[in-house]
């Protein structure tokens, strides 16, 4: 039966969800995202029944409220939140777990395994947006300051569209691409009003420190952790899988593909299907090729 927790950490109240497994013999996986909360991994998580289970929701998002006044998260915070849930099931459900970790989660679980090793065994990273070891890095940090800019000015809607017309884009990323028109929100069903909430956790307080971010990769190779990197079969090149393959080649290794894009393992969570069996299929093989 699914329990609800909270761990107190610096800045916030973190939320998150414990599913024993019935198999006691397996690590316990811990299942995340970045901005995306538990709910997201509902269909995932229900793939792994067999072992317990973690999902949470990230700093300033759901029921994971931020008790400070600050306005963006950057992945050292969230890696500190990450160990501090680790920490706390590890007495009941033992350490270190293994980890997949999805988009912006991703880069806050290698951010976590830079600096805290020891918590993971495996880390299975999908499709992490790092910009850092693309040629077209400067007008991705260009793209995603103009896009939390836009926000503050215009609202989530004009906001959003920028964002998503980002995430879809095949290929590098054009040095004016900050600077351009705005994409009309109606054509992808979002409001043109700014509502004033000024609070949307993906547009105010992480896409602009997410992909910008500047991973400490040498700590990477001499890890306790295995880690994997994956991309999506049908992503293309799309930022997020640029920056997976990208990264996957200054650690010497290959990225593993997985079934589906960017959002393979959803299975109608937020109103968008992938192929979740075969993902969780996947990840279930390299889960246990690394046990």
């Amino acid at each position: 039966m699914l329990t609800t927790h909270t761990v107190e950490v610096s800045g916030a109240r973190i939320s998150y969800d414990v599913r024993p497994g019935a198999d006691a013999g397996h690590r316990p996986l811990f299942v995340l995202g970045s901005p995306m909360d538990a709910t997201g991994f509902t269909t995932l998580a229900g793939h792994f029944t067999d072992r317990t289970v973690i999902t949470y929701d990230p700093r300033g998002v759901a029921r994971s409220p931020r008790t400070d006044a600050a306005h963006q998260t950057v992945p050292a915070e969230h890696a500190a939140d990450i160990a501090a849930v680790i920490e706390a099931i590890a007495a009941e459900h033992g350490c270190p777990v293994d980890v997949f970790a999805s988009s912006g989660g991703a880069i806050n679980a290698l951010e976590l395994v830079s600096r805290r090793p020891e918590l993971v065994h495996t880390l299975v990273a999908h499709e992490p947006p790092l910009a850092q070891f693309l040629p077209d890095r400067q007008a991705i940090v260009a793209a995603c300051e103009g896009i939390r800019a836009r926000y503050e000015a215009d609202g989530m809607g004009p906001a959003m569209a920028a964002f998503i017309t980002l995430t879809v884009h095949q290929g590098p990323v054009p040095g004016g691409f900050a600077s351009a028109p705005a994409p009309d929100p109606a054509a992808f069903g979002l409001p043109s009003a700014d509502d004033g909430s000024g609070d949307d956790p993906l547009l105010g307080q992480n896409v602009h420190t997410c992909s910008p971010h500047e991973l400490d990769v040498a700590a990477l190779p001499g890890a306790a952790t295995t880690i994997v990197i994956g991309v999506g079969q049908e992503s293309g090149e799309q930022l997020a899988a640029r920056g997976a393959t990208a990264l996957a080649a200054q650690l010497g290794s290959e990225p593993v593909v997985f079934p589906g894009d960017h959002a393979g393992f959803l299975g109608g969570e937020f109103g968008m299907t992938g192929r979740p069996d075969e993902f969780a299929a996947r990840l279930r093989e390299l889960l246990d090729a690394s046990a």
